[in-house]
């Protein structure tokens, strides 16, 4: 008896368009009738091929995870899916869900995150399609998406009960087989042949030594739990906020010194006990790390990985090259050329890195928030950073503070923020955008701010590997003595508008490293407002995040 394929009708909803992370917004848009559905088939109608293959599928616990992999699940059986891997409790955090498309050369997969964005039935709901390499779709396929959601007429399911995702096993859904898998068995094993487990086990183990994880009640939990704790065998309590909740308990599941306070507290105390701290996201795909009194900036943290790869056994054969985002600090560039090993410059979004890590261009990428990764998978991966650091403390036996400004003895410092306008209204940040645009021409040889202004442009991005062109990816303003300014909108949001600038300067002087951050960006803050006009156009007198 062949299996009943059931066709709703359905009409197009407006606004279906995946950004740099899939598509996000609000749960209560993705609670609409057919809205997730619409979605999904245009997915669906946009692969090929796809008859008798698997799909990897799960995502960060979220709410409305569980609903949505029930509805994905019958959609895929009538998408002609052979079989779906799904993570126990619909768990697979970003990176374990692209190791485990990986090891078992899945057609491809769906993860349902918004990453650092809150949750609950208040907060954000995302969906991604993810490719054979476990990489994010690229925009050539995203956009073939987004015109499929606009033409739809009807979406494809299988009538089938729900399928019980607590136990591990096999359900069949019409013709397709669902198999319900440890969600961190695969992720580990492939975490355990790239470092020293051994000797982080040791660090562990030192009276001398502990270190604190805050998993956010995000998706890490279980996994910073499995490794740390239980093969590792840090302490019991090592990993603080450790059950994935729909809500994230009510907090912000970013790793940042806002959102992630407490733990930046715990290290300044020196009452805690406390060498060394990490903490993870929403979906685990960023990372944040904390010494004794000192936040380690993400962009400072990928040149010390690149820096000290010679420690990490994976990686200690040398780097084919180094990858960056746009908006990320040059200090890796610094390591890059010390090395004597290209630096590529990339837009945001980890989908950009994909082509040159499959091309073998490029090991280790990352960008400036709080993302850092190698070619071992296809998304950045917070866990595999936290792991590296660990590596890196246990063969030099420094702290994470002093590896740092070693680093800057030898590198120089390349003095670093970001500023965050959130929730701006999507007019206003457009002609903000807009305006810089219509002024970039007359901007190279002025003066603002008392700071003479070398070139300013539009970052516009040439594939190496496929040849393919990325214009408007943000706007940049280099002053002669190599510092910048760079203008961007986020596509991370599900309300409004967010203005990200970052700024940076580089300083050589070690005299000069110990500086407040955001004392020696003064004059950029400055030069920011004045040529941006943030404060008269938005009306925010100050950002509402500063990283």
């Amino acid at each position: 008896m062949s299996m009943q394929v059931i066709r709703v009708p359905t009409e197009p909803f407006a606004g279906q368009k995946p950004g740099t992370s899939g598509l996000r917004k609000k749960v209560r848009v993705f609670r609409q009738e057919r809205y997730l559905e619409n979605f999904v088939q245009a997915i669906f109608d946009t692969v090929s091929g796809q008859q008798g293959q698997t799909l990897v599928l799960g995502g960060d616990g979220r709410y409305y995870n569980d609903v949505a992999i029930q509805t994905i699940l019958r959609m895929a059986a009538a998408a002609g899916f052979a079989r779906v891997l799904v993570g126990r409790d619909g768990i697979l955090s970003t990176p374990a869900a692209s190791a485990v498309i990986r090891k078992w050369r899945a057609f491809g997969g769906i993860i349902l995150s918004a990453s650092h964005n809150e949750g609950g039935p208040e907060g954000d709901f995302g969906i991604k399609y993810n490719l054979a390499n476990g990489g994010p779709a690229t925009e050539t396929f995203t956009d073939a998406v987004y015109r499929r959601t606009q033409e739809i007429s009807e979406y494809c399911l299988v009538d089938a009960p729900d399928v019980d995702l607590a136990r591990d096993g096999e359900t069949v859904i019409g013709d397709m087989v669902v198999q319900v898998i440890d969600p961190v068995a695969d992720y580990a094993g492939l975490l355990e042949s790239l470092f020293d487990f051994d000797r982080i086990a040791s660090l562990l183990a030192r009276p001398d030594f502990r270190m604190r994880f805050d998993a956010m009640h995000a998706v890490t939990g279980p996994y910073a739990r499995a490794i740390l704790e239980h093969r590792l065998g840090a302490p019991v309590g090592t990993v603080i906020h450790g059950i994935p909740l729909p809500d994230f308990n009510g907090g912000h599941p970013d790793p940042n010194p806002v959102h992630a306070a407490g733990l930046v507290q715990a290290l300044a105390d020196p009452g805690s006990g406390l060498s060394f701290g990490a903490a993870s996201d929403g979906d685990g795909d960023r990372n944040m790390i904390v010494g004794p009194n000192f936040v380690v900036s993400p962009s400072d943290s990928l040149a010390v990985l690149a820096a000290n790869h010679a420690l990490i056994p994976a990686y200690a054969g040398g780097l084919a090259g180094v990858a960056r985002s746009m908006p990320t600090s040059c200090a890796v560039d610094r390591v890059a050329a010390a090395l004597g090993i290209p630096c590529y410059e990339t837009p945001t979004g980890w989908k950009y890195f994909g082509s040159l890590l499959d091309a073998g261009m490029a090991t280790l990428c990352g960008e400036e928030s709080s993302g850092t990764g190698s070619n071992h998978v296809r998304e950045k991966d917070g866990l595999w950073a936290v792991l590296y650091w660990l590596n890196i403390l246990a063969v030099r036996n420094t702290p994470a503070d002093e590896i740092v400004r070693e680093h800057w003895q030898r590198f120089g410092r390349n003095v670093y923020s970001r500023h965050d306008y959130e929730g701006i209204d999507s007019a206003l940040a457009d002609r903000l955008i807009e305006g810089l645009r219509t002024r970039l021409a007359g901007l190279p040889g002025s003066e603002v701010c008392g700071q003479r202004i070398a070139g300013a442009d539009d970052f516009a991005y040439t594939d190496p590997v496929d040849g393919s062109r990325s214009e408007r990816q943000g706007i940049r303003i280099l002053l002669d003595d190599g510092s910048r300014v760079v203008f961007r909108l986020s596509g991370t949001g599900t309300e409004g508008a967010t203005l990200r600038v970052y700024l940076e300067r580089f300083v050589a002087d070690p005299g000069r490293h110990a500086v407040p951050t955001q004392e020696a960006l003064a004059p950029l803050i400055g030069l920011a407002d004045a040529v941006a006009g943030i404060g008269s156009i938005t009306g925010r007198l100050r950002p509402d995040v500063i990283t």
